[in-house]
């Protein structure tokens, strides 16, 4: 499915791979990469994709929360926290495929669990990152 008008592009460009470094056209983000011991490298100084995207995915699900919670007029804190995990590892039934999964546990101080999880529920619904996800990777989600 296509959006109807990009409102914000960003621009990065990598070198290197795993072992390289990637930096946005801004300048904001010039990150050295290491592949981590588990994958077969050095974990070196560096991050990688799995924790650029685990940062990425959280950071946007909040904003979801924070869009779907303003919409319902519900009063969300301002210190809401997302730990998402990434994880790598070769596909069933694809030799010598690798995929993703994603876990994220959401805690939303102040709101009982049965509202939190509705809107979390209707987060995912929204949020960019799980539409792009949504039936290519596995997603968990749970409320603390």
């Amino acid at each position: 499915m296509a959006i109807d008008k990009a409102l914000y592009t960003a621009h990065a460009t990598s070198t290197g791979g795993r072992t390289g470094s990637t930096e946005s056209s801004d300048g904001k983000i010039k990150l050295q990469l290491s592949t981590p011991k588990e994958l077969g490298g050095d974990s070196g100084p560096g991050t990688n994709p799995e924790q650029l995207f685990a940062s990425g995915y959280s950071a946007c699900f909040i904003g979801a929360m924070k869009a779907v919670a303003a919409k319902q007029k519900i009063a969300l804190a301002a210190d809401v926290s997302i730990t998402c995990d990434v994880s790598i590892g070769p596909m069933s039934g694809k030799p010598g495929a690798f995929g993703i999964a994603v876990a994220m546990a959401v805690r939303v101080p102040g709101m009982d669990k049965a509202a939190a999880e509705a809107l979390v529920k209707t987060a995912h619904e929204v949020c960019p990152y799980s539409n792009a996800t949504r039936g290519n990777i596995d997603v968990a989600l749970s409320v603390a």
